[in-house]
């Protein structure tokens, strides 16, 4: 790709990152070897979005029953609240060393660091949005016969359903971006583009931030559209 093809000056910079993702460029520091092209950005670019989707379905299954649960029952306010808070306040660097100390590297340890870096966001929000939900309209429910479990499904989640992917996306964005760190460890994510400036080079450093950036906007898309699919058209039209 030429910077002719640019649209704008400003992208001409950009020109070498692009370079770099679709076409293979020599490498000095590898005795001359190829290094980029489309298809390692590919296969880097699938470990990332493997690890982020499996490190995702995680810390749902273990941060949604527990705020579902908590939420309509009305308790466990304060820890929802203060997991949030300390999930946003531990370093993702500490999370994952300490992690890799106790059971090693690799993919595991990858999946269960971000895990606990995705949890407190849907946990937090995830109960939040269930507390929000009127208690008259619980009332009503359960004053129509409804069981408390039909009461959570019918009722609650689905006026919640804006709270709970609203931590969901939060922690979308958040575990991608984090598993750029993830050659620390011993997986090769785009983050080898990145933290291997010396290999890659300043091209290599840059295409692989535009394609983490551009696989971070395709999860936000890809739920926000999740979202409005799952949300009644009742809320829909409220929120407008």
């Amino acid at each position: 790709m030429s910077a002719a093809l640019l649209p704008h000056p400003i992208f001409a910079g950009f020109t070498g990152a692009f370079e770099f993702i679709f076409h293979k460029q020599t490498s000095n520091v590898t005795g001359g070897n190829k290094v980029g092209g489309f298809e390692q950005v590919l296969e880097l670019a699938w470990t990332q979005i493997y690890v982020s989707a499996l490190a995702l379905l995680v810390a749902m299954l273990i941060a949604l029953p527990i705020a579902l649960y908590f939420g309509h029952k009305g308790k466990g306010e304060l820890i929802a609240v203060g997991i949030g808070n300390a999930g946003r306040a531990v370093p993702e660097l500490v999370v994952i060393a300490l992690v890799a100390i106790v059971i090693g590297v690799g993919i595991p340890t990858l999946t269960i660091a971000l895990a606990v870096l995705g949890i407190p966001s849907i946990l937090t929000n995830s109960f939040v949005g269930i507390r929000q939900v009127d208690r008259a309209t619980i009332d009503a429910a359960r004053g129509v016969g409804m069981s408390e479990f039909e009461i959570l499904r019918k009722v609650e989640l689905p006026i919640a359903v804006p709270g709970i992917m609203t931590g969901i996306r939060g922690s979308t964005v958040n575990i991608v971006a984090t598993a750029t760190i993830a050659p620390l460890i011993g997986v090769v994510t785009l983050g080898d583009f990145i933290l291997g400036e010396n290999v890659y080079g300043t091209n290599g450093v840059l295409a692989g931030a535009i394609v983490v950036a551009v696989l971070a906007l395709i999860f936000e898309f890809a739920l926000a559209g999740l979202q409005r699919r799952l949300t009644s058209r009742g809320l829909q039209l409220q929120a407008q």
